[in-house]
C-alpha cells in the first residue's frame, strides 16, 4: 500500500504575499497617466457641445445687430455691418408691456406654487399619509392631458366668468399647471432632509410653520431654487393659453414675437432682437441662481 506524500509548504488559505513596490508604483503611474489622457478628451468634448448649444443663441443675437437685408441674405452675412436700431424699434412697438405681463404671471405663479407645493411635499416625504404613493401618481396623472384638449372648456368658463384678456387668469393657470411638477420635485428634496433635525425643533416647541419657514427652507434652498426657476421658465415660455384667452391688455411676451412673423412677411432681425430681449430675463436668473440650481438638481439623485 502506497503512501502519498502532503506538501504542507503551501497554505492555500493564507493571504496572497504583496506587491512588490515597483510594480505597485508602475500601476499608479499607469493609472495616472490614462487619467490625464483622458482629461483633455472630455474636456474637449465638453466644449464642443457647448459651442453647440451655444451656436443659436450666438446666430440670433448677431442676427438682431444686423439689417433686414443684410439678415435675409443666404448664407446669412456674418461680417455685415453692425446696427441697434432693431432693439429700437423693438422697444417702440411696446415690448416693455408686454414684459411686465410675463414678468407679472411667472412670479405671481411661481410664489403660488411654492407656498402650495412645500407643505404638500412635507406631507408626502416627512409627515407621510397613508397611500402617499397614490397620491403622488394623482398628481402625475394630472399631466397627462394634453393641454389643448382643455382649452375650449377652460375658455368657456373664464368668459362666462369675465376674465378674459386678464393677467390673473394666466396666474391661475400657470400655478395649475406647474403644481404637479413643484410636487414631485420638492417631495425628492424634503425626503433628504435629516428627521432628527425636524425631531429637535419639534422637542422645543417649534410648529409646522416655524419648522418651514426656519428649517426646511434653508435645507431645501437650493432644491426650491431649481423648483421655483423650472416653474418660471416653463410660464415665461408658455404660448397657448396666452395667445387664446388674451387680447390687448394680458398679452405675454411669446405672444409678442409671433407679430414679427406676417402676411408681409418675416422681420427675421426685429424677431431675433425681440427674441433676445424676451430671453434675458430668464438667461439672467438661471445665471444668478447657477450654484443653488446644480445643488437642488443633484439632491435626492444619491441615497
Amino acid at each position: 500500500m502506497s503512501t502519498e506524500t502532503v506538501d504542507t509548504s503551501v497554505n492555500p488559505f493564507a493571504p496572497a504575499p504583496e506587491q512588490e513596490p515597483g510594480v505597485t508604483r508602475r500601476r499608479r503611474k499607469a493609472k495616472d497617466d490614462a487619467a490625464a489622457t483622458a482629461g483633455p478628451g472630455w474636456s474637449l468634448l465638453a466644449w464642443v457641445l457647448t459651442l453647440l448649444f451655444f451656436a443659436p443663441v450666438a446666430w440670433m443675437v448677431l442676427t438682431s445687430l444686423h439689417t433686414e437685408a443684410d439678415a435675409a441674405t443666404n448664407p446669412p452675412s456674418i461680417f455685415a455691418g453692425l446696427t441697434l436700431d432693431n432693439y429700437a424699434a423693438v422697444f417702440d412697438r411696446g415690448i416693455a408691456t408686454f414684459l411686465i405681463n410675463s414678468a407679472t404671471a411667472s412670479i405671481v405663479s411661481t410664489l403660488l406654487v411654492l407656498a402650495l407645493a412645500i407643505p404638500a411635499a412635507y406631507a408626502l416625504s416627512i409627515k407621510p399619509v397613508e397611500k402617499w404613493t397614490d397620491v403622488m401618481f394623482f398628481f402625475l396623472s394630472t399631466k397627462f392631458l394634453p393641454p389643448i384638449a382643455a382649452l375650449l372648456p377652460i375658455y368657456l368658463i373664464v368668459k362666462q366668468v369675465g376674465m378674459l384678456d386678464n393677467v390673473y387668469t394666466l396666474v391661475l393657470l400657470y400655478t395649475s399647471m406647474n403644481l404637479p411638477i413643484a410636487v414631485w420635485m420638492m417631495q425628492s428634496f424634503l425626503a433628504e432632509v435629516p428627521k432628527e433635525i425636524l425631531e429637535a425643533a419639534q422637542v422645543d416647541g417649534a410648529g409646522l410653520s416655524r419648522i418651514l419657514i426656519s428649517i426646511v427652507a434653508p435645507v431645501t434652498a437650493p432644491g426650491i431654487a431649481a423648483t421655483s426657476l423650472i416653474c418660471f421658465i416653463f410660464s415665461w415660455n408658455e404660448f397657448m393659453f396666452a395667445v387664446n384667452l388674451t387680447a390687448t391688455r394680458a398679452s405675454t411676451a411669446p405672444i409678442f414675437l409671433v407679430g414679427f412673423i406676417s402676411s408681409q412677411g418675416l422681420f427675421l432681425a426685429k424677431l431675433c432682437a425681440a427674441a433676445t430681449v424676451v430671453s434675458l430675463p430668464v438667461l439672467i436668473a438661471g445665471f444668478a441662481a447657477q450654484d443653488k440650481l446644480v445643488r437642488g438638481l443633484s439632491l435626492g439623485a444619491v441615497k
